[in-house]
C-alpha cells in the first residue's frame, strides 16, 4: 500500500516544491478517467486503483485534477507571498499567475485516452524528456529572465533566496532524512507555500493519528492482490503478453517498470534512493529527470520504440485477461472496508479537508 504516512508527508513536501513551479511531471495515463473506487469518498478524488494491483492517492499532487477557482486563490496568494518576500531578499521576483502552468502540451499528452496515450507515448517513460517538460513554461517565464539577467554567483544566491539552500534553481529539493519531515531552508517559495497551506513539517505529525487506518489498508491492499481471482487474472495478463511476444512478465507493474529499468541504464540514473547516507540525520536531495541530451539517439529510438509496443499490448492485455475481474475484486472488498472502517474512514475525510 502506497498511502503510508511517510508517503504522504514526502508528498506534501515535494507538493511545496512544484508550488509556483510546475514541477508535477509523472502523472499515469488515463488515470483521471478511471472510475472511483468505494474509497474515493474517504480517500480524496484521486485515489484510484493503479491499474498495477495496487492502490495509490494522487491527493498530494493532484496529478491531471483541474485546479479550482480555490485553488488558483491560493496558488495566487503563493506567487504574491513570494514577490514580497525576494524583495526583502534584494531580488526581482514576477508573480505568475497559475493559469499560465496549466496550458502545456504535456498535460494535453496526458488529458488523451489511454489508449491513445499509449500508441503515442507508451507509458511517457523514455517516450518523453521530463526535463525539458518546463521549458514550454520557461520561454514564458519573467523570473527566467531575470535570473538569466544575473551575474553566476548572483543567479546562485537567487536560487537559494527563491528555493532555499541545496534546492537549485526549481530543479530538486532537500529532504531530511532524520524524520523530521522538514528541509534547513526552503527559501522563499517554501516560506510562502507555508503561510498559504501551513507548514509541510506537521504533516507528518497530522498522519500519525491515521496509523492504524493505514495499516489497515494495507492489509486490504494485500487481500486484493492476494485473491485467487486477482492471481488467476495476472497470470491471463501475463499469458496474453507472452503471446504477443512480450514473456517473463509476472507481476502487473514489471512490464513498465521493465522499460524504466532500461532508460535508468541509458541515462546512467541510479534512482533516488541510490547514495543515500545509511545512517540517517542528514539531508537528501531529490532531483528533477535526467535529460536525454547526451543518451545515445540510436539507443534510445529502440526503447522508445520497444516501449510503446509493449505499453499497447500491456493495455490491451489488461482489458482482455485483467482489468474486469480486478475492479471486481476491488470494489467488491473496498465495500466490505469501508462497512468496517466508517467511522477511521469519515475521520480521515473530515480531517484532511480541515488541514
Amino acid at each position: 500500500m502506497r498511502t503510508s504516512r511517510t508517503a504522504l508527508a514526502a508528498l506534501a513536501v515535494l507538493a511545496l516544491a512544484a508550488c509556483g513551479n510546475n514541477q508535477d511531471k509523472t502523472p499515469v495515463a488515463g488515470d483521471s478517467k478511471s472510475d472511483k473506487s468505494p474509497l474515493a469518498e474517504y480517500m480524496g478524488d484521486g485515489f484510484i486503483s493503479s491499474g498495477n494491483g495496487g492502490m495509490v492517492s494522487t491527493r498530494a499532487v493532484g496529478a491531471n485534477q483541474k485546479p479550482t477557482e480555490e485553488d488558483l486563490a491560493k496558488q495566487r496568494k503563493v506567487e504574491d507571498s513570494t514577490v514580497n518576500c525576494m524583495k526583502t531578499a534584494g531580488f526581482e521576483y514576477v508573480a505568475v499567475p497559475p493559469e499560465q502552468k496549466t496550458k502545456s502540451k504535456f498535460a494535453e499528452a496526458f488529458n488523451l485516452p489511454p489508449d491513445k496515450f499509449a500508441e503515442q507515448y507508451g507509458y511517457g517513460i523514455s517516450t518523453i524528456d521530463w526535463s525539458k517538460a518546463g521549458a514550454e513554461d520557461d520561454a514564458n517565464d519573467p523570473n527566467k529572465k531575470i535570473r538569466n539577467a544575473l551575474s553566476k554567483s548572483a543567479q546562485k544566491s537567487y536560487d537559494e533566496a527563491l528555493n532555499g539552500k541545496g534546492a537549485g534553481n526549481g530543479m530538486a529539493v532537500a529532504i531530511p532524512l532524520d524524520g523530521t519531515g522538514k528541509p534547513e531552508d526552503v527559501g522563499c517559495r517554501g516560506k510562502a507555500f507555508s503561510e498559504v497551506y501551513g507548514d509541510p513539517s506537521k504533516h507528518q505529525d497530522d498522519f500519525k493519528k491515521y496509523d492504524a487506518l493505514f495499516k489497515d489498508l494495507e492489509a486490504l491492499n494485500k487481500r486484493v492482490n492476494n485473491d485467487q481471482r486477482v492471481v488467476d487474472a495476472t497470470k491471463g495478463w501475463s499469458d496474453c503478453l507472452a503471446d504477443a511476444g512480450h514473456s517473463g512478465f509476472k507481476k502487473i507493474e514489471d512490464a513498465r517498470g521493465s522499460i524504466q529499468k532500461k532508460l535508468d541504464t541509458l541515462t546512467g540514473n541510479k534512482g533516488a534512493d541510490a547514495g543515500a547516507p545509511a545512517g540517517g540525520g542528514a539531508n537528501v536531495t531529490i532531483g528533477g529527470p535526467p535529460s536525454f541530451d547526451k543518451v545515445d539517439a540510436a539507443k534510445l529510438g529502440e526503447l522508445r520504440k520497444s516501449e510503446t509496443e509493449l505499453a499497447v499490448a500491456d493495455q490491451k492485455c489488461k482489458a482482455k485477461a485483467f482489468d474486469s475481474q480486478f475492479k471486481t475484486v476491488q470494489y467488491e472488498l473496498e465495500k466490505e472496508f469501508v462497512t468496517q472502517h466508517k467511522a477511521e474512514l469519515e475521520a480521515y475525510r473530515d480531517g484532511m479537508a480541515n488541514r
